[in-house]
């Protein structure tokens, strides 16, 4: 990889401008180009000349272009552009300053559960947007998962993908895809769906928490072990290589690696929700600043040549779960309780010494109820909205909330969009309304 020579004219494609080449592949070249305009680096991917001659091989790049372009989600590699320039075809896409997983695992082997579960509960985020699109991914691999230097992740690649509302361009009974992250339908050629994905994200968890595939390729070339062993779910468990990985993750890895496709997790929306429940975590900023700290704790990620610095993280409420959020409550409500007794004690004693007797000084004093908060809740473009353990409702919603005084948690679900959460401190008597967009909806 070269540096380029600023005394040089780039090269121009389109509106964009070449700054260097950054891989190539089966179909074409990969180049590193800035877009002028928008004063940003993109992705440009370049079929080669030679494939033009193949109709299908061009209707399968452009295909591939489509069907990125149509699904919007920040854990999603954006497609920018599709267009003809010197005789052949470019796709413009997102540039992620980072690495992709492979290469993260290559550097330290393999991943704790906890690190491991939210970078696959960004993947699944990103996954279930793409399957509610009406797309399969069909090549969910670490080569095509994308982590970048500010803790996101994003899934890339969908030259293979299979959009259900057109026409696909694989014959039937053709194998097409990755060994050994393949399901065993689509081992066989099989029409795949959702479920599909999922078999191959649960190779990507086992491979993340061991550090090792659970159906490995066969030296030889033959195909017919790995697919019985597929079929037949044999594969050690993630605990016989890492005892220290938790049962839960061991069933939902197990759930995800089923051989028939009826009898796997059904959607990416349940993997999801187990995810967000066991880890506690269900904000995308603390996932990726959880992320964060641990690419630059480890030194995954480093500064280059002065260009890329590390962003510091939020401190976020729900960091440290449930033992931290109650924690501070309540240290505050015994260090106010020891402030009262002591006082009144001290009272008591002063009392005492000066002759003057008080036999109820000690009592509770009689606290009047405070006036609730009045809380309205508005979502672009809806969003169902839970506040700490009260019942579930769908904004929009003409009635005001009542809530105590003092702190309370809010999501904000949608279940194209994602999931938002808030803390927010009332006083007692106040109005307020609380505003949620969804950064992926689109705008009016």
């Amino acid at each position: 990889m070269g540096t380029p020579d600023s005394a040089r004219e780039p090269i121009k494609i389109g509106n964009f401008e070449i700054v260097e080449e950054i891989g190539q592949g089966g179909m074409g070249v990969i180049y590193l180009a800035r877009q002028p305009a928008l004063e940003r680096l993109v992705v440009l991917k370049k079929i080669r000349r030679e494939m033009l001659s193949d109709p299908s091989m061009l209707s399968r790049f452009q295909l591939e272009a489509r069907t990125a372009a149509a699904v919007h989600h920040q854990n999603v590699v954006a497609v920018h552009d599709c267009f003809p320039a010197r005789g052949t075809h470019f796709i413009a896409q997102e540039y992620v300053d980072g690495i992709d997983l492979r290469a993260l695992l290559a550097k330290i082997d393999h991943l704790n559960h906890v690190m491991a579960g939210l970078i696959c509960l960004e993947i699944i985020r990103g996954l279930e947007e793409i399957h509610a699109r009406g797309i399969v991914h069909r090549d969910l691999k670490p080569a095509n998962v994308m982590v970048g230097k500010s803790g996101e992740v994003k899934i890339a690649d969908f030259g293979i993908a299979f959009d259900g509302g057109s026409k696909g361009l694989t014959r039937p009974g053709t194998m097409v895809g990755s060994v050994p992250y393949m399901s065993p339908e689509q081992m066989l050629g099989k029409r795949v769906d959702n479920r599909n994905d999922l078999f191959s994200f649960g190779v990507l968890l086992y491979e993340m928490v061991t550090g090792a595939t659970p159906f490995h390729e066969p030296e030889d070339d033959s195909l017919e072990l790995l697919l019985e062993s597929m079929q037949s779910e044999d594969y050690p468990s993630p605990r016989t290589l890492k005892p220290s990985v938790p049962r839960w993750m061991v069933r939902l890895i197990r759930s995800c690696l089923r051989a028939k496709p009826a009898q796997r997790i059904p959607t990416a929306t349940h993997v999801r929700q187990i995810l967000e429940r066991r880890l506690q975590t269900t904000s995308p900023a603390d996932c990726r600043s959880r992320i964060l700290d641990f690419l630059w704790g480890r030194k995954v990620m480093r500064p280059v040549n002065g260009t890329t610095s590390r962003r510091p993280a939020r401190d976020s409420p729900a960091r440290d779960g449930r033992r931290r959020r109650w924690a501070l409550p309540l240290l505050g409500s015994t260090a106010a309780l020891v402030l009262i007794v002591s006082l009144q004690l001290l009272g008591v004693l002063f009392r005492q010494e000066s002759g003057a007797a008080e036999p109820d000084a000690l009592l509770p004093a009689v606290v009047e109820p405070s006036e609730p908060a009045s809380v309205r809740f508005v979502a672009y473009p809806w969003a169902q909205v839970r506040v700490d353990d009260h019942p579930v409702f769908d904004t929009p919603r003409a009635e005001p909330v009542r809530l105590t005084e003092g702190r309370h948690q809010l999501f904000f679900d949608h279940p194209t969009y994602g999931r938002a959460e808030y803390y927010i401190e009332l006083a007692a008597g106040e109005d307020r309304v609380v505003r949620h967009a969804f950064e992926e909806a689109p705008r009016p």
